[in-house]
């Protein structure tokens, strides 16, 4: 018995280097050679399932695999030689595009034995589910349902069941900013801040293009606290709507908005070489004072990109305070 053992062996190695010279029917033959001489061995099965994978014929490689477990466990082979046929099962299927078999498999080798690599295919077989159910949920005629559901709900003032329906509009149609943008608006109402922050930049991403979107940031920052920030996002909704009253009237707000010491803002932005150079500007003086005594004077300077970049670099010093 030991010569054949060792006669299945050596077949087994002639297989090896007939695979590593990629002449699968000669290594096929060694194999079954192998598996004739001592068939209590799985891993001549699991060999040959090897060579049925690169063949790219995974049903053969399966059922290989599925004989390698049936022999294993008869002869109680290693657990871990176990775990090596059901995670070659778990790529067979993979390549087959059957998502749900692979990650059954995957989990099956894991219980078997628990290795980094086996962890690493089970967690890329999940996110690819995850994004294949995404994909197949996505419907943008359920999503604009879901819109006009929340808008319904908002107008009532119902803003937790407005954000229900914005959300299951998102999921039916993630690349539509308005969903975002609506979503931000209730998280705004229910004074969700951060949540609304987070929304009305995924929706800037979506349409750089979207006034809305820089609006709605603006008045999330403006309500974070942060007004040199709200006023770079309604500084941009102005660049590209001129005219928007709605972004005018937060731009002034940030202007307004000052919570320092007023001392102190002047010593952080006096130290500064280049707000030094704006105040010291006798034209910016004259636009500074223009902008106390007649808002609308501002929303004119607006247009004029160098002024509009100086007024900015004194919010975000925290100098401006306009009471």
């Amino acid at each position: 018995m030991s010569g054949q053992v060792d006669q299945a062996l050596k077949a087994k190695e002639e297989g090896n280097e007939a695979y590593k010279k990629r002449d699968f029917e000669k290594a096929l033959e060694h194999y079954d050679k192998a598996i004739e001489l001592n068939p209590s061995d799985m891993t001549f099965l699991l060999n040959k399932a090897a060579v049925f994978y690169e063949q790219k014929d995974y049903d053969k490689c399966i059922k290989e695999c599925e004989k390698a477990i049936e022999v294993g466990r008869e002869y109680r082979a290693d657990f871990k030689i176990i775990a090596k046929a059901y995670a070659r099962m778990g790529g067979a299927y993979s390549k087959k595009g059957d998502l749900y078999n692979a990650k059954t498999y995957y989990q099956k080798s894991l219980t078997e034995h628990r290795i980094p690599a086996t962890l690493t295919k089970l967690s890329e077989v999940e996110k690819m589910i995850k994004e294949t159910e995404r994909k197949a949920y996505i419907d943008p005629d359920k999503a604009l349902e879901e819109k006009n559901k929340g808008n319904e709900y908002f107008q009532k003032g119902d803003y937790p069941a407005a954000v229900r329906h914005y959300t299951e509009g998102i999921r039916r149609n993630p690349d539509d900013p308005k969903l975002y943008s609506n979503r931000a608006a209730c998280y705004q109402k229910l004074a969700e801040f951060h949540l609304a922050l987070k929304d009305c930049d995924e929706c800037i991403k979506l349409d750089p293009r979207f006034v809305k979107g820089y609006i709605r940031k603006g008045m999330a920052l403006m309500a974070m606290k942060e007004p040199s920030k709200a006023a770079t996002a309604f500084q941009k909704a102005i660049e590209l709507d001129p005219n928007s009253q709605e972004a005018l009237d937060g731009y002034r707000k940030c202007l307004l908005a000052s919570d320092d010491n007023p001392e102190e803002v002047r010593k952080r932005a006096m130290a500064d070489p280049e707000v030094q150079k704006i105040l010291g500007d006798p034209a910016m003086r004259i636009i500074l004072e223009q902008m106390q005594s007649d808002p609308k004077a501002l929303q004119e300077h607006l247009k004029n990109p160098d002024i509009a970049a100086k007024i900015q670099k004194l919010i975000e010093s925290g100098l401006i305070a306009i009471r």
